[in-house]
């Protein structure tokens, strides 16, 4: 069983920056896919960035690239999401997933299939 627990979520102003933190439990989170997805009521979950448990492999929405870096720390079983220059339409919540993925094309890894286990998400709001 893994649980997954994110932070750093909060209110910033356009251009601002923001480090999100999504902390995972149980051993065999490290060996998983972890994929930083966000989402605003009303519209679909959006894929914006994902590591690989090797942390060789890294993926990025065309929304979020170079804006963003994710990396992962194999020590605290933590994955982290750095965002830079934000702008209010990144304003949404932003949640965490970790999966076993057999299918590790960008489309699939982004697009939310295959992930077990989820974070309760963590609200990032970004006012112009």
């Amino acid at each position: 069983q893994v649980h997954l627990m994110e932070s750093g979520g909060g209110s910033v102003q356009a251009g601002g920056s923001l480090r999100l933190s999504c902390k995972a439990s149980g051993d065999s989170a490290s060996n998983m896919w972890m994929t930083w997805f966000r989402q605003v009521p009303g519209q679909e979950r959006e894929g914006v960035a994902a590591i690989s448990g090797g942390a060789t492999i890294t993926y990025y929405s065309d929304s979020a690239k170079g804006r963003v870096n994710i990396s992962r720390d194999k020590a605290t079983n933590t994955v982290y999401l750095q965002m830079t220059s934000l702008k209010p339409e990144d304003t949404a919540v932003y949640s965490c997933a970790a999966g076993d993925l057999t299918n590790w094309s960008q489309s699939s890894v982004l697009g939310g299939d295959g992930y077990v286990y989820w974070g309760q998400g963590t609200q990032v709001t970004v006012s112009s």
